[in-house]
């Protein structure tokens, strides 16, 4: 054991001196109260009933610092405290405008859509510049190479050499840029006359270079596209609702703290509905913008629990025959996605307290 040393002893009604090996303190006060200071700052504060053996005791270890050194020690720890805070504090901000963000994204993806293409304009388009001429980007670097004319310090420092071979690197550079943008003109002329044509290998070349749906990827949603006849096609979607609605409310208290709840099941298949059907028209949309057909179908698939074999299984949830004048008709600032789809004909079987149920995919 290792040696300890302790002294205490009066030095006046009420006030004792206490000595240890880490310091020495002062305590004053009486019975059922006393107050303790110690040269290490440690303060003290004891109340209790006599006689009762109830006391509670409460320490701080503030202390008055005299060199400026450890004064702005001190003053860098409040701030860091501080700033720890108000770090909470933005980040329970920035978690609730995200929560908030996803939802307004969920119910407004079917007022998203791609411009139209007109392919019979793409399709006769004038070439860039005529074939066996110079175009336009070899004309401006030629043009800078001949206006190019050596100042006093250039030819000095022996800088219009370098220079000259720059600007002439320029216009092998522009030559290649007009080479591509010749190319890119005849591709697009010849798509552009393949999808006038209806050539449907045309419409998927379409969808993959153009990828009308890719930003609803970012949703976990994967899409397949189909079709044999030149005037529709078909389009299925994983909605992966587990991936996309979020189950818990998130708040800020009046404090400015993160709250977290769990989302009433109501709400949450409201969601549900709002994103499938709005995913739908969104897909339809983009379809009509891009390929010149009459009618998309729509099919969403998610992925339900069968009781009977305990395996997740894929069911279709919803199924929605679209026709493009319908469509173009609709006011989509104001229009309910589930309410929209009454206007097409669609298999689509929801309950409130349950969300989706299985249903028949349209055909025709």
């Amino acid at each position: 054991m290792g040696l300890r040393f302790r002294k205490s002893f009066k030095i006046a009604p009420g006030i004792r001196m206490n000595v240890g090996k880490k310091g020495v303190g002062v305590s004053f006060g009486g019975k059922g109260l006393r107050y303790s200071i110690h040269s290490s700052g440690k303060r003290t504060a004891t109340a209790g009933i006599p006689g009762s053996g109830l006391y509670y005791t409460s320490s701080t270890n503030s202390r008055s610092y005299k060199t400026d050194a450890y004064k702005r020690k001190s003053e860098l720890n409040r701030r860091i405290k501080e700033q720890q805070k108000l770090e909470q504090l933005e980040y329970a901000r920035l978690q609730v405008d995200l929560f908030e963000n996803r939802l307004d994204q969920i119910k407004s993806i079917h007022d998203e859509c791609d411009d139209q293409v007109d392919w019979d304009e793409v399709s006769n388009r004038r070439p860039p510049f005529e074939k066996g001429q110079v175009g336009p980007n070899e004309r401006k670097a030629t043009q800078a190479l001949n206006d190019y004319i050596p100042g006093f310090f250039d030819r000095l420092f022996k800088k219009d050499q370098r220079i000259i071979q720059r600007l002439k690197e320029e216009v092998n550079e522009a030559i290649q840029k007009d080479a591509e943008l010749y190319e890119e003109w005849q591709r697009m002329v010849t798509i552009a006359k393949r999808m006038v044509a209806h050539d449907i290998d045309a419409y998927f070349e379409v969808i993959e270079e153009f990828g009308p749906l890719d930003d609803l990827v970012e949703f976990g949603s994967g899409f397949e596209f189909g079709t044999d006849q030149e005037d529709s096609i078909h389009v299925s979607f994983d909605v992966n609702a587990e991936n996309v609605i979020p189950e818990k409310v998130l708040s800020l208290t009046k404090t400015g703290k993160l709250s977290e709840k769990a989302m009433a099941k109501t709400r949450y298949f409201d969601l549900c509905q709002d994103y499938v059907c709005g995913c739908s028209l969104r897909i339809a949309r983009d379809m009509f913008a891009l390929l010149p057909i009459k009618y998309v179908f729509v099919h969403a698939y998610d992925n339900k629990m069968n009781t009977a074999t305990g395996h997740q299984e894929r069911e279709s949830i919803l199924s929605v025959k679209f026709d493009k004048p319908t469509l173009n008709s609709l006011n989509f600032s104001n229009l309910d996605p589930s309410d929209a789809l009454s206007n097409f004909k669609h298999n689509m079987n929801f309950k409130k307290t349950k969300g989706f149920e299985e249903v028949e995919v349209i055909t025709s």
